[in-house]
């Protein structure tokens, strides 16, 4: 059984979908499409999904629409705290 390059590309939807949670299914599916639509004209069709897959990996990563996860971690009882947003990186400041 042969699989369609749409398959593909609908795989490539089905892994990015939970990847990326805090985008709108919407957003990603536009940032596919674009990626898909660079390849019109193409003729060889091949590795197409896979290009696809990583242009819109990218995308999706540069995107300031995908907000870090934050956590707010108590820090002593002298009313600061500290905010994680990233792996290795955090900030400080005082309760108000």
């Amino acid at each position: 059984m042969q699989v369609s390059e749409a398959q593909h590309i609908d795989a490539v939807r089905a892994r990015l979908y939970p990847r990326y949670p805090d985008v709108d299914r919407y957003l990603v599916d536009e940032v596919i499409d674009t990626a898909l639509h660079r390849f019109d004209g193409c003729p060889i069709r091949d590795f197409v999904p896979l290009l696809v897959e990583r242009a819109a990996t990218r995308a999706l990563n540069a995107s300031p629409i995908r907000s870090p996860r934050t956590e707010h971690l108590p820090a002593e009882s002298s009313g600061a705290f500290a905010v994680v947003t990233m792996p290795g990186t955090f900030e400080t400041g005082l309760d108000r």
